[in-house]
């Protein structure tokens, strides 16, 4: 599908289908859906009354033109309540009229470019965002289904607007919501492959790939004997149990023209996770493919990294990983030493990320970065806090903590702080070791977020538990689908485009 932005008058383009928008409680329609009412004699909102549509966010009104205007249907899309309106609904709405197309089977689509000089929203954000919506509503994951049915397909998807300054910037923006949007798919398709297919070295592939031919990215790979040489006690204590080696993966983004500043994104990978020894349920399992989801965001951010362009160094860091119980598996009481020499008593095997994560936080500090920003399908604990749709943030930094709040909230993949209480640090106390990786039952986030902390030295850093929004369960959005999300990568790339 091609996604453009020109200037024109909507009352007179072509197309299968045309869309505009409507606040919620508006009575009249104005700007440029009241140009289109004026064009339909008045008929669009007086079906709309008819119809007592509401124009809530991502609701949908269609009616036909019968030839009144050269558009064979209109949409009015919901915008929802006018003092409520940011780039999310921006986003939202485009992904609603997605859907509708797709539902229509329409070949072609004419949009006004939603949020334009609204609430003091930038063109180019509004276009952003707007692609954002398009290309994640389109996005399907059916590579393992035998057979495709063959169904209508949207074939062009053109932003329009009578300002032709605001086209300009709009392009702009349809450039950046490309390159977003496909990082953000790329994750998606790494996390909705099946454990099978998507074990530690399939990891390393996928960034061997994004590596292949990019002058500013190189790769580095460590195998089982040189994580042994560096003291990785937590990565090769979590893969024992598995028939799959275990890698440490480090991508470096490098601009010609580099600032000092460098960013460590980290990523917790692994691949599947059974449990180990502390065997989860079968209900706890289905769904844990998605254990990956953390690296899966750093090398969906990595795969557009070189387009996207920043200015500093970023280093892209994963532990490849499976955790599967056998006779070779840790057990619960053994003693892992991690790279930065500290030693973890091991009581819970299925707390086995933290694990991986001890030794990759601690070489992202070898590599003196002026940040770390890890991402883990991490807690169980953050999901009862926070529920499926928002990720938990920790940070030993306030100032890092409130740019990737800001920048998540322009993505829209909604973050909330959690606090790093130094008093619970004492539940992670062991009797034989520097610690044990587990605290007690209640705060597990937390405990799990100081568990880390002491993996980090003094380096500015952010935790980022996606365990929730890595994966819906159900519908979220008019974007979000069941399935991956690929959470994560939209708020990285803002971050870099911002340093």
């Amino acid at each position: 599908m091609d996604i453009s932005v020109r200037k024109g008058d909507l009352t007179q383009e072509k197309g299968d289908l045309l869309v505009v928008n409507e606040f919620l409680g508006v009575g009249e329609p104005g700007g440029a859906t009241g140009a289109v009412n004026a064009a339909l004699g008045g008929n669009l909102a007086k079906f709309m009354k008819e119809d007592h549509f509401k124009a809530k966010l991502g609701s949908a009104f269609v009616m036909r033109t019968h030839g009144k205007i050269p558009a064979k249907r209109v949409l009015v899309v919901g915008l929802g309540k006018k003092e409520e309106f940011d780039l999310e609904a921006v986003r939202q709405a485009a992904a609603a009229s997605m859907n509708v197309a797709k539902s229509l089977g329409v070949k072609s689509v004419v949009s006004i470019l939603h949020g334009a000089g609204m609430g003091g929203l930038k063109a180019a954000d509004c276009a952003q965002a707007m692609v954002e919506g398009v290309r994640l509503a389109e996005y399907a994951f059916e590579s393992y289904r035998s057979t495709k049915k063959e169904k209508p397909r949207v074939q062009r998807f053109d932003i329009v607007s009578r300002d032709g300054q605001d086209v300009r910037q709009a392009l702009k923006g349809v450039e950046q919501g490309e390159l977003t949007a496909r990082g953000t798919m790329f994750a998606r398709d790494l996390v909705n492959t099946p454990a099978g297919d998507m074990y530690p070295q399939k990891l390393v592939h996928a960034a061997k790939q994004i590596a292949a031919g990019k002058g500013t990215i190189r790769v580095r790979v460590f195998d089982r004997d040189a994580l042994v040489r560096m003291g990785a006690g937590g990565i090769l204590g979590v893969a024992q149990g598995s028939d799959h080696p275990p890698f440490l993966v480090h991508m470096v983004y490098k601009p010609k023209k580099a600032t000092k500043k460098s960013v460590a994104l980290v990523g917790k990978a692994v691949t599947f996770d059974s449990g180990g020894l502390s065997l989860k349920p079968a209900e706890g399992m289905m769904t844990m493919k998605i254990d990956m989801a953390g690296a899966a965001a750093v090398l969906g951010a990595f795969s557009v990294i070189a387009q996207v362009a920043p200015a500093c160094e970023v280093h892209g860091i994963f532990g490849a990983v499976e955790n599967m119980p056998s006779g070779k598996a840790i057990r619960p009481g053994d003693v892992l030493t991690a790279m930065n020499k500290k030693t973890i008593e091991v009581l819970n095997t299925d707390a086995e990320g933290r694990l991986t994560l001890a030794d990759t936080l601690s070489y992202a500090v070898k590599q003196k970065p002026q940040a770390i920003i890890d991402l883990a399908t991490l807690t169980g604990a953050c999901m009862v806090a926070l529920g499926e749709e928002i990720t938990g943030m920790m940070s030993n930094n306030d100032a890092l903590s409130t740019i990737l709040l800001e920048a998540s909230r322009g993505a829209g993949e909604k973050m909330w702080r959690l606090p790093l209480e130094k008093n619970y640090r004492k539940l992670l106390k062991s009797e034989v070791a520097d610690m044990q990786n587990i605290g007690a039952r209640w705060g597990g986030a937390l405990t799990a977020g100081l568990f880390l902390e002491e993996f980090v030295d003094k380096t500015p850093w952010a935790h980022l538990d996606i365990a929730g929004p890595a994966f819906a369960e159900r519908e979220i959005d008019p974007y979000t689908h069941k399935g991956a999300t690929g959470h994560g990568v939209r708020t990285l790339l803002s971050y870099l485009r911002s340093l």
